[in-house]
């Protein structure tokens, strides 16, 4: 039959978007990767996993790769399964259980499926440790990170559920993929006892997870029955034998999934997977960054505090100190990966101490005791160096502390003030600030500082 003109441009359109949603999945794992390898050095060092995930990804799109992971509980036959589909032996069977260590691939070429416009694609079926094993952590979470990569998931339990396998399906359920219930070992049951567990599983148990027509039923693997053979001379024979696996409305449904949906699965899942690992790239970058950011705050702040506190010159300790707040903004600023030129920072720093000054009492008491301090050393030729050094090394490392604060948040929301202004900021920092406490850590490393430091042992 020819197809009408009518239907060929709508499948020539479906091709196109098809085509376009594969190009964006690819574009989004590339970008996903480009902004790991534009990190830092810390950074690139702590998402060589996730780095390694998304490659792993962008090879999987390029090649047209559906992978398809079997998940479950120890004993439920994931293996047997395996061996059903393909239709001979690949994968290790124990009655023992729990027999699978790692995570294992096998083409699945029976099926004969190619996503269109790649003829190098293939299926492949991944073999998971059991969920919930003795000892297993490790192997269990070698077999999520196995589902989190899956084009297709076949969750096998053998029984109703329990409240592991539950679990298990409702976090399968959130990472919105698709998903497979297959009820294994029915050879077990009478045809009662099957009609009964699937009308449980489909009507009760999985209602609002998976659609009725997604839990099917298997036997990868029968138990051996007695069979009556017929001899001749009208003479029996019971002979036990194994009956072949029963997988064929398994393989069907899967196949039926494939055909509909195969290549939007690929795409969906590699712009699922590359999302989930911008947020987690972008949740590790706020974190490192905060960390750094904090640390070169504190460090700052003190060593600002000795060094104004130190300096025997009037005013010079003073202007000597802000030098050194315009070293943390600029310290601050490549951190965030927004460089700023040394006159920049100065009029950053003018303005974020100008801003906190005049809002609260208790920094315009912190710059005030700097520049009372700064007045004394100048009027007694700095002989009162010692007398000043703690109390002005104190307010001055405050007064950075907060201007760093500041700064910080400056450079979080990529160089503005997120539609406020400066003193607005300043006076919400101040407001969150515990100052007793930001007081004791400073007055803590400063006391160590000058206890250890010659010069402030001597007053030199």
């Amino acid at each position: 039959m020819t197809a009408a003109p009518s239907d060929l441009a709508s499948s020539s359109a479906s091709i196109g978007s098809l085509a376009e949603e594969y190009r964006l999945a690819q574009s989004a794992v590339e970008e996903a990767l480009a902004r790991i390898r534009g990190g830092t050095e810390e950074e690139r060092a702590q998402l060589q996993a996730e780095a390694a995930g998304l490659a792993q990804m962008h090879k999987k799109l390029l090649a047209g790769r559906l992978d398809i992971v079997l998940l479950g509980e120890i004993s439920t036959g994931k293996s047997a399964l395996i061996n059903a589909l393909i239709g001979r032996p690949v994968a290790e069977v124990d009655v023992r259980g729990g027999w699978t260590r790692q995570v294992r691939e096998v083409p699945w070429e029976g099926t004969r499926y190619m996503v269109p416009g790649l003829d190098r694609s293939q299926v492949v079926l991944v073999d998971t440790p059991g969920l919930n094993e003795v000892g297993g952590e490790l192997r269990e979470k070698m077999a999520c990170e196995a589902a989190q990569r899956a084009d297709l998931v076949l969750f096998v339990v053998k029984g109703d559920l329990n409240e592991t396998e539950y679990r298990a399906l409702l976090a399968l359920v959130a990472l919105h993929k698709p998903l497979l219930v297959v009820l294994n070992k029915i050879d077990l049951y009478t045809p009662p006892q099957r009609q009964r567990l699937l009308a449980v599983l489909r009507e009760e148990r999985l209602r609002d997870l998976v659609p009725p027509e997604s839990v099917v039923p298997t036997a990868a693997d029968p138990m051996e029955r007695e069979y009556i053979l017929q001899l001749p001379h009208g003479q029996e024979q019971i002979e036990r034998r194994k009956p072949p696996p029963d997988v064929a409305e398994l393989k069907a449904r899967i196949l039926q999934v494939l055909d509909r949906e195969g290549p939007v699965l690929l795409a969906l899942n590699a712009a699922l997977f590359s999302a989930d690992s911008d947020d987690r790239i972008a949740a590790l970058r706020v974190t490192l960054r905060e960390n750094r950011a904090q640390q070169v705050i504190w460090s700052y702040a003190v060593l600002k505090g000795i060094a104004v506190a130190l300096n025997p010159l009037p005013v010079v300790d003073v202007l000597g100190g802000s030098a050194m707040d315009v070293a943390m903004v600029g310290t601050l600023g490549a951190i965030y990966g927004l460089p700023i030129r040394r006159a920049a920072a100065a009029q950053l720093v003018a303005s974020l101490a100008g801003a906190a000054s005049l809002t609260t009492a208790g920094i315009v008491a912190s710059w005030g005791m700097s520049w009372g301090a700064s007045l004394l050393k100048g009027l007694s030729l700095g002989k009162t160096t010692v007398l000043t050094a703690a109390p002005q090394a104190l307010s001055a490392a405050f007064g950075s502390y907060i201007v760093g604060q500041t700064a910080r948040y400056y450079f979080e929301h990529g160089g503005s003030w997120g539609g406020q202004t400066p003193r607005a900021v300043a006076r919400q920092i101040l407001a969150k600030t515990d100052r007793q406490s930001v007081y004791d850590h400073l007055r803590q490393a400063i006391q160590e500082r000058l206890t250890f430091n010659p010069h402030g042992r001597s007053g030199k």
